[in-house]
């Protein structure tokens, strides 16, 4: 790496209001400090709630409201309640916390950065899940110190998706044609290399460059050290009723140059998040939940501003009413995903 790459490794070492551990960082201090250890501890800590009936757990809509948890500390808190033992103790199926992969992502961050290796999460969509189009993910990217690169690896994925999925690539260390970060699928799309069309979730017949453009924006966010929830919106984050051109779009075209070389603009890349249009605020718009959430207080240079602004909020809820609140439902478990069921 560059010299002047070296403040983003420092960046992505530091724990951040998403990814800190908080009082559970006495949990991660004597953990393994290899990658595929902690993705498997990761693994039996968590379970998807779109694959939970594959490993025959059944869950109610209690059981899911975990996925709305945002801080890794307060998803350390949540599996600490349902078994102390050690974090290395695997757990079974319908004990593991209900989360989605944006989850695995940033508890495998917090993992890596409390062994002081950097890390960071990628929102972006993955390839590989048997249905021909590119679906809507996330993954953990980090720096690897021997071969002087960033490496994908997808702490989701164990050895039961593998079968599922009809993986052939090792994914502790993910191609970079398998996954692409959002900035990578906006910009083929509109070199008209790629469709947007096979860019969103398949499983509700939803695709397209709007979508491109949230996971592009929380993208952003989560190389900010803001690792914000799936169906968070804020700002300019279009619905589809909207369409992108003009000046959003040439936005997007320098945000996905950017979040592409992440190391080499970090500068150039926090100045531009500062712009009213992509900073995110004090409070999200959990469309999901139809309300907006006060996020935790980020330090300076990490995120959003510490007062809400009204003009701000107004704009938010305006970009992110009904269009978004309809088109992002839920699938109701693994098939409805459009993925293999149980072999």
């Amino acid at each position: 790496m560059r010299s002047q790459d070296q403040p983003a490794l420092a960046f992505y070492t530091e724990p951040a209001p998403m990814t800190s551990p908080g009082r559970y960082a006495p949990l991660l201090q004597n953990l393994p400090d290899d990658v595929p250890g902690l993705a498997a501890i990761v693994q039996g800590l968590l379970i998807h709630e779109y694959l939970a009936h594959g490993y025959g757990v059944t869950l109610s809509e209690q059981d899911r409201s975990s996925v709305h948890i945002r801080p890794v500390e307060q998803l350390l808190a949540e599996i600490v309640a349902r078994d102390s033992r050690p974090l290395e103790a695997v757990r079974p199926p319908a004990a593991r916390l209900p989360v989605n992969c944006r989850h695995f992502t940033v508890l495998m961050t917090a993992m890596l950065r409390a062994h002081g290796t950097p890390a960071r999460a990628r929102c972006g969509f993955g390839g590989y899940f048997g249905t021909g189009t590119f679906e809507d993910h996330w993954v953990c990217e980090y720096w690897h110190t021997g071969q002087q690169r960033w490496v994908l690896i997808d702490a989701q994925i164990d050895g039961q998706q593998r079968r599922w999925f009809d993986i052939g690539f090792d994914v502790t260390d993910v191609p970079r044609d398998r996954f692409l970060i959002a900035g990578q699928a906006w910009a083929r799309c509109r070199a008209d290399a790629d469709d947007p069309a096979r860019f969103g979730l398949s499983s509700l017949n939803e695709a397209g460059d709007w979508w491109i453009a949230g996971n592009l924006m929380r993208d952003a966010a989560a190389l900010r050290n803001t690792e914000l929830l799936p169906w968070d919106c804020w700002g300019a984050m279009p619905t589809p009723e909207h369409p992108i051109g003009g000046e959003l779009a040439a936005l997007f075209d320098r945000l996905a140059a950017l979040t592409q070389t992440p190391d080499a603009s970090f500068a150039e890349l926090r100045q531009l998040c500062e712009d009213n249009r992509l900073r995110v605020p004090s409070a999200v718009h959990n469309h999901l939940r139809n309300r907006d959430e006060t996020l935790p207080l980020l330090p300076c240079g990490h995120g959003y501003p510490s007062q809400r602004c009204d003009a701000q909020t107004a704009r938010r809820e305006e970009l992110c009413g009904a269009g978004h609140r309809e088109s992002r439902r839920q699938p109701a478990d693994l098939g409805d995903m459009g993925w293999p069921r149980r072999r």
